[in-house]
């Protein structure tokens, strides 16, 4: 087959275009943690996974954010779709041929997701042992569970983690800020150089301060803590008599905890249950809370390990008041 000049020069400008979007689409490793290091701390904060570990399975698994899977459904975690996901699908050659990966609506709810996911799949509760701070057990443990096949995964991740010092963004108070300064950067220019200043998930922005951190188990639940007030989340057909008698409380002092009322009423599944008493006022940095279409401000107060009656009383709110969406309350 034999093609004209024209046709030749054509295909290399084609290309060339090609070539051309592609370099200045990739973005460098160090772009990457500077643009999604914020959701990774959020999410250590809310469920005790280290903030270096996410960051590096993130560049690991999705290239970096260039990779084919996280550009076309925001996957940057290479998580398979399962049998228990409902949400969108695409299909990729793994492992196998066509194998279902999960797609998400941003890269946010990607790192959720992976957060979740962590949290609630049974291989990965002996995780949840270690502090924070400890990479290496994490990284070790998560190819122990069989997060991925490749054998030296464990030293990739730990690789990643040190190179880029990832490891500072894992102190309990100040990692983002150590970590800039290890950039010779204060706070404020790294938090502005990221476009992540707050994190969206579900379409909401939700509060950096008001996230879950596992502190433990007991009798088959994770005890978590929000605002300094354990909880547990309730368990199918689950009710406050059976959490009372693992915790050692009435159902009715439980009832009392999370401002239920009614003897009869029974906890969600997966519903938040407060095993001691609220406190009068959020004690993270948020001063405000913006209301969303259904919340009550019942709600909203065991969002934030807050009594029910303290945040109408701080907003002049009678029992059971209508709260509008888009309006703002006061938390503290």
């Amino acid at each position: 087959m034999i093609f004209s000049r024209k046709a030749i020069l054509a295909g290399a400008i084609a290309l060339a275009g090609i070539c051309s979007a592609a370099a200045q689409t990739r973005i460098s490793r160090e772009e990457y943690i500077e643009r999604y290091k914020s959701i990774a701390v959020a999410q250590m904060e809310r469920y005790g996974i280290p903030a270096s570990i996410t960051m590096a399975q993130g560049i690991l698994e999705s290239d970096s954010g260039n990779s084919r899977l996280s550009l076309e459904s925001n996957n940057h975690f290479g998580i398979k779709c399962k049998k228990n996901w409902t949400g969108p699908r695409v299909y990729h050659d793994d492992d196998e041929k066509d194998e279902c990966f999960r797609a998400y609506e941003s890269v946010e709810a990607s790192y959720h997701d992976h957060a979740v996911f962590l949290d609630t799949q049974p291989r990965y509760d002996s995780l949840f042992a270690y502090p924070s701070t400890d990479y290496k057990s994490w990284a070790r443990g998560l190819k122990a569970a069989g997060y991925a096949t490749a054998p030296d995964y464990a030293q990739r991740l730990i690789r990643i983690i040190e190179y880029y010092n990832l490891h500072l963004l894992d102190s309990p108070t100040d990692g983002e800020r150590l970590y800039a300064a290890s950039k010779g950067k204060t706070l404020e220019e790294s938090s502005r150089s990221s476009s992540q200043s707050s994190l969206a998930i579900g379409g909401y922005l939700i509060d950096p301060d008001n996230y879950r951190v596992t502190i433990n188990s007991h009798e088959g639940y994770n005890v978590y803590t929000t605002n300094g007030v354990h909880y547990v989340l309730a368990k199918e057909d689950d009710s406050y008599e059976n959490i009372g008698s693992k915790f050692r409380l009435s159902a009715g002092n439980l009832r009392k905890f999370n401002d239920v009322k009614g003897r009869r009423t029974r906890p969600a599944h997966g519903e938040v249950v407060f095993i001691e008493r609220k406190k009068k006022a959020w004690d993270g940095n948020a001063r405000h809370h913006l209301c969303r279409q259904g919340e009550t401000t019942a709600s909203v107060a065991q969002s934030y390990g807050i009594r029910t009656r303290s945040l109408e009383k701080l907003n002049g709110l009678k029992s059971g008041a209508v709260l509008a969406a888009g309006q703002e309350l006061r938390i503290k």
